[in-house]
């Protein structure tokens, strides 16, 4: 039972922990994978096709924002149309009022309340004489 520590360690040397390797876990194959390895476009092609896919990828984006915008400035366009329509007939109907209101009768009647009447005699013309310049 009593044993040297240098047996000990040279056991501990000598007996080497066995390393076990775990089968590597294959990726599946799908489309992208095998088309990419296998195919007739390489990752070398992808690479340097990349800066060509992210301008049409910005062109994109362009596209879809000026879409965005031209619609909101369809709507904007048709709610100011709506509104002038409003305000076209705003104005007629005060036009038509202001042309009733301005009639000789109806001046008649709000001059009625002031106490100013309408003459039932026609005018007169008034006639002055010039003199005769010596």
């Amino acid at each position: 039972m009593n044993r040297l520590i240098t047996e000990i360690e040279e056991e501990e040397l000598v007996q080497e922990p066995e390393v076990v390797e775990k089968p590597r876990k294959r990726d599946p194959e799908n489309f992208l994978t095998s088309f990419l390895s296998k195919g007739f476009v390489s990752t070398d092609d992808v690479t340097r096709a990349l800066p060509f896919i992210l301008f049409l990828s910005f062109l994109g984006m362009i596209y879809i924002a000026n879409r965005h915008l031209a619609e909101r400035n369809l709507r904007d366009i048709d709610k100011i149309s709506k509104e002038v329509k409003e305000l076209g007939w705003d104005y007629k109907s005060t036009k038509a009022e202001l042309a009733f209101k301005s009639t000789l009768t109806e001046v008649a009647k709000r001059a009625d309340t002031l106490g100013v009447h309408v003459s039932v005699e026609p005018p007169q013309k008034i006639v002055v004489k010039a003199e005769e310049q010596p």
